[in-house]
């Protein structure tokens, strides 16, 4: 069974198109960051791209959180539907209920799916360019998160120890969370992304791990496929 049926498309489209109106507006009117001596907890600069073998599975983590909230269910005295019900564990209900459990897992998939980043920091600020997606930004600040706050929601960014996280707050109880984490070596990153709705009563976690590469010289165009893997092609000159 496919994790992407049509009918949900439209609604994640309308939460994605709030998720970049609301990155777009950071720029507009931000406070500077104060003056620091404090430098960056963790250096994640440099061009990476997405290793496939390594990340989640998203068909995996999907039928795991299905198991979990069977057995909470289960624990609850509360039986979820029958394995024949597929993904509906809600029983007549909303919450559970297989559209929304679906929606969310594709949520997840959609905003993880950039292949290549480039990431830009200093001891101020940081920019995480996503290939096919909105840039996530960030400017440091002394021992407090940086909070922007819009019409559409509200974003939140900052250190939490050595990771950085991005959190972004929308209607209709969705929220999704960005945490980035880089390996002692620098040649790893790891992002953690986990989506909450309240028609779900679980969270879908998804983490997507990066190895840091060195561009292609001018006149090639690479790009990671899941069949192949890397695959790169001459550009028309």
């Amino acid at each position: 069974m496919t994790i992407a049926p049509t009918t949900i498309r439209p609604v994640l489209a309308l939460l994605l198109a709030c998720v970049a109106l609301l990155a777009c507006s950071q720029s507009q009117d931000k406070p500077r960051p104060l003056p620091s001596n404090n430098v960056a907890k963790a250096d994640f600069s440099g061009f990476w791209e997405l290793n496939y073998g390594q990340s989640d599975n998203i068909q995996v983590e999907l039928d795991a959180m299905v198991r979990d909230l069977r057995k909470q269910m289960d624990r609850r005295g509360q039986p979820g539907m029958n394995q024949g019900a597929m993904y509906n564990v809600g029983g007549g209900g909303t919450a559970n209920s297989g559209a929304s459990i679906i929606g969310l897992a594709q949520m997840a998939d959609l905003i993880t799916q950039s292949q290549l980043m480039e990431i830009t920091q200093n001891e101020h600020d940081i920019k995480v360019k996503r290939e096919g997606d909105f840039a996530l930004t960030c400017e440091f600040y002394l021992g407090q998160f940086h909070t922007v706050e819009t019409p559409l929601g509200k974003e939140v960014c900052g250190w939490n120890a050595h990771q950085l996280v991005f959190r972004i707050l929308l209607p209709e109880g969705l929220s999704i969370q960005h945490v980035l984490t880089v390996g002692a070596d620098r040649q790893k990153l790891n992002i953690a992304t986990t989506v909450v709705s309240d028609q779900v009563s679980t969270p879908f976690v998804l983490n997507r791990v990066y190895e840091r590469y060195e561009p292609q010289d001018e006149g090639y165009s690479c790009k990671m496929t899941i069949s192949k893997g890397r695959v790169c092609t001459t550009e028309s000159q």
